[in-house]
């Protein structure tokens, strides 16, 4: 190549490494601006023909500012004392003055046993932000001159506060933990003082226009992002990122030894990897975009979040990382440089040379021993219980809204301050009524908004437009699974009464209508993307036997990622189960991200093939492919267990689950599974095509390096 030519490459290099740069100066401040437009409330999640969202609708008619309940409990071991009394009648009077409450607030209500009041306070849902302010500024009235009394907020309220903070701390502590993260690994894997920076770079590029994409469309409304999905996307974008990166990175080494100037070698590696990134990237995007079909709005907005990150970081690490290479040139690997020594790479890799030549000694063994293997993990699949966690399960820390929970459910019947709320016509509201307290699981049935116990009369329902609004309080407390069958029953009861048209609603019915919603998505979404993934592998092996192969081997490993995480969840973290909507999630990332890795390999397996024959492409596209996959593989699973800073268990839950998933896929399912597979079948792995006729051209003896 001419020096004129070399010199070309250079400057347009420049270029783009500035445009980029440029682009991810403009674009960065966004990336700690997503929480402005993230929602956490759990109603705004809800399908829209859901009996949960329809009571929501009715409510506006019955009130001019929607709200939640703060629930302010006080507690004192020897009793409440009138000392006591007076004080908490007087900052209840306080709490009607705080911006954000809608008065009127209740006065002191006393439990039984004399130990404890409660205090329910309602506070606007209006924005997320001004509900966490308002709850802190309660918090501060309540714990003011407490005079010995224990005293929390609790609620709907006050749960919706604590995860406002928790997933603030997305902004900064987990997109810490997963630089530091990908740092380490990145200095650990290339032991060189500077290439650590290009992958880093490239990937902080590609997170700052993912943001930017995402808070454009969340402010216009057009996707709905909360914490969960903003989690995800920091580590999904880092992680993969650095997948790409990685790959990329390790054929252009290879072919700096091939090749006489980093031109050439960028050119080549580009050419060689691009495919397989794309495939992998588009695999993973068409996997999340298949979540538009959920009925939740929560799962709806992750998978085009989480899709727009992907996008973006393949546009940047095709565009901006190259650039980066090709400017840094050999010495980038500096202390290992790459000379142009036509070294061949199964020299530079005697540990995957010795795998490939035991998968080719004992394929037949290997596969049916890993699928074994696996399968006995499948088994711990019966100590999942998919079940929706309790407040008091939701954090793996104490918060107040917990504690507070906790006091209450002691000294109150459980769905005392947080009823269902049943909305029915004029007529019927005294059958309605009647039936509604003759279920089993309801202590009180009177009109909403009234807080005087109940040992006092029932005032008169509200009339709105010929309905009523009823609130039944439950015993249990309104996130356990007993109160959950309590609202199947109250449901069947009120609707059963003639000419009711009944509706039911309130946290508990929230809690049972998301779980009914993730069940129906769970068993639409998962053939989808099996399907989905089907399509595009056979497209890209041009082959299918192989895409079924690699399809059945990431199933197992769901199954196998799902029996380990339950025994661990349970024995080992102490989580009370996981979510309804953990089984859909973990397949989607798991299968999406587990199938770029057979990826990877297969499509390096078939270039090979095409030079070789199958079985010594094989091997081949194992000893080249086995170091850096491996590599992306544990950096994927790092990133994903940065979620576990965040103290909510269902973050935990799903971090632990694809960190757990991608080791298993890329030790046993890619490096042992996969391989002795496609050995064992031969040519015929590659059917219908061509491929599938073609004799082995060249034998393979992998060789150790000197």
């Amino acid at each position: 190549m001419s020096a004129a030519r070399r010199h070309a490459g250079s400057l347009i290099a420049f270029a783009i490494v500035l445009g980029w740069l440029v682009i991810g100066g403009v674009t960065g401040p966004f990336a700690g601006r997503l929480s402005e437009v993230a929602t956490n409330d759990n109603t705004a999640f809800l399908p829209a023909d859901a009996e949960a969202t329809r009571a929501q609708e009715l409510s506006t008619e019955f009130a001019d500012v929607q709200a939640a309940p703060a629930f302010v409990v006080y507690t004192r071991a020897g009793g409440i004392t009138d000392a006591d009394r007076q004080q908490v009648a007087a900052q209840s009077a306080r709490f009607a003055e705080v911006p954000g409450v809608i008065p009127p607030v209740s006065p002191p209500l006393p439990s039984e046993d004399g130990q404890a009041l409660q205090v329910i306070v309602q506070v606007s849902q209006a924005d997320s932000t001004e509900t966490g302010d308002t709850i802190g500024e309660l918090r501060r009235i309540a714990g003011e001159q407490t005079d010995g009394m224990t005293v929390h907020v609790a609620g709907p309220a006050g749960l919706q506060s604590d995860l406002v903070e928790v997933f603030g701390q997305i902004d900064g502590p987990l997109l810490l933990v997963t630089l530091c993260v990908v740092l380490v690994i990145l200095l650990i894997v290339y032991r060189s003082p500077s290439l650590w920076i290009i992958p880093l770079l490239s990937a902080i590029v590609s997170y700052a226009l993912a943001a930017f994409f995402v808070y454009l469309l969340a402010d216009a409304g057009a996707v709905t992002l909360n914490g969960q999905a903003q989690g995800i996307l920091t580590v999904l974008v880092f992680g993969a990122g650095t997948d790409y990166a990685l790959l990329l990175i390790a054929r252009y080494r290879e072919e700096l030894h091939l090749r006489d100037t980093p031109t050439q070698a960028v050119r080549a590696a580009w050419k060689g990897t691009a495919p397989a990134i794309i495939a992998s990237g588009g695999t993973t995007i068409a996997s999340l975009l298949c979540l538009l079909l959920s009925s939740l709005n929560s799962n709806r907005s992750t998978g085009p979040v989480a899709a727009i990150g992907i996008a973006c970081t393949l546009i940047v690490m095709l565009t901006l990382l190259p650039a980066l290479l090709l400017l840094g040139g050999r010495w980038a690997f500096w202390p290992r440089v790459p000379h142009p020594d036509r070294a061949q790479p199964e020299q530079a890799h005697s540990l995957w040379a010795r795998i490939a030549r035991g998968v080719g000694k004992r394929a037949r063994p290997v596969w049916i021993g890993t699928t074994v293997g696996l399968g006995v993990l499948v088994v711990g699949l019966t100590q999942l219980g998919a079940t929706t966690l309790g407040q008091s399960d939701l954090f793996t820390e104490r918060t107040d809204s917990v504690a507070g929970q906790e006091l209450l459910a002691r000294h109150y019947p459980g769905g005392q301050g947080s009823p269902a709320t049943i909305f029915t016509t004029e007529n019927t509201a005294e059958e309605v009524t009647r039936a509604a307290a003759g279920v089993p699981g309801v202590v009180d049935v009177r009109p909403a908004g009234s807080t005087g116990g109940q040992q006092q009369p029932a005032p008169a329902p509200k009339v709105v437009g010929g309905r009523v609004e009823l609130a039944a309080t439950f015993a249990d407390l309104p996130d356990s699974d007993a109160a959950e069958q309590t609202l199947r029953r109250l449901r069947e009861a009120v609707h059963a009464v003639p000419g009711s048209d009944a509706v039911v609603g309130g946290f508990t019915a929230t809690n049972v209508d998301t779980a009914d919603a993730s069940t129906r998505d769970r068993n639409l979404i998962i053939p989808v993307v099996l399907a989905v993934i089907l399509v595009i592998l056979t497209l890209l092996l041009r082959a299918v036997v192989a895409p079924i192969l690699l399809i059945l081997t990431v199933v197992l490993s769901y199954g196998a990622t799902l029996g380990v995480c339950a025994v661990l969840f349970r024995y080992v973290f102490g989580f009370a189960g996981v979510d309804t909507s953990f089984p859909l999630f973990a397949f989607v990332f798991l299968v999406a991200l587990g199938i770029d890795y057979n990826i990877f390999l297969m499509t390096r397996v078939r270039e090979e093939s095409v030079k070789r024959g199958t079985r010594a492409g094989v091997l081949q596209g194992l000893v080249v492919t086995g170091g850096v996959i491996t590599s992306a593989g544990i950096v994927l699973a790092a990133t994903f267990s940065a979620l576990a800073v965040l103290p909510l268990v269902v973050l935990v839950e799903l971090g632990v689950a694809v960190a757990i998933g991608v080791l298993i896929d890329t030790i046993v399912v890619r490096s042992l599974l996969v391989p002795a597979l496609a050995y064992d079948i031969g040519p015929k792995v590659w059917w219908p095509s061509a491929l599938s006729r073609q004799r082995a051209a060249v034998s393979y003896r992998p060789r150790h390096s000197r």
